[in-house]
């Protein structure tokens, strides 16, 4: 799991400065989870997230982007309510999932919208 920053961001997932329509900048599949320290369901979520990093380590990449050190970066994507999830297949738009969802739910999110078994 990497924290990004809003250069990382642009180089890793999506560099919005540059390109109107999406354009994934990765090479795996990958979800972007939107946290505040202060947050409890993102602190539930925490470890989940990890513990699926390192399930799909090699498939997957997870990063975090805490959205009090990167307000214009949560801005921008207009995220209203954390935690916010971005899953981000390889080819296609990127679906948007809001709230802690339970593990179960977060395995078969990403077998069914990412492609990753």
């Amino acid at each position: 799991m990497e924290n990004l920053t809003q250069d990382t961001f642009k180089a890793k997932v999506f560099d919005f400065e540059q390109n109107k329509e999406w354009k994934f900048a990765g090479l795996k599949p990958c979800i972007v989870d939107f946290y505040a320290d202060w947050c409890g369901p993102c602190k539930m979520l925490s470890p989940v997230l990890a513990e699926l990093a390192q399930k799909y380590a090699g498939k997957l990449d997870v990063y975090k982007v805490n959205t009090e050190e990167e307000q214009q970066l949560s801005s921008m994507f207009d995220i209203q309510s954390i935690p916010t999830m971005f899953l981000i297949p390889v080819s296609g738009k990127p679906q948007v999932v809001r709230g802690a969802l339970p593990k179960e739910s977060l395995e078969k999110a990403i077998t069914e919208v990412l492609g990753v078994k």
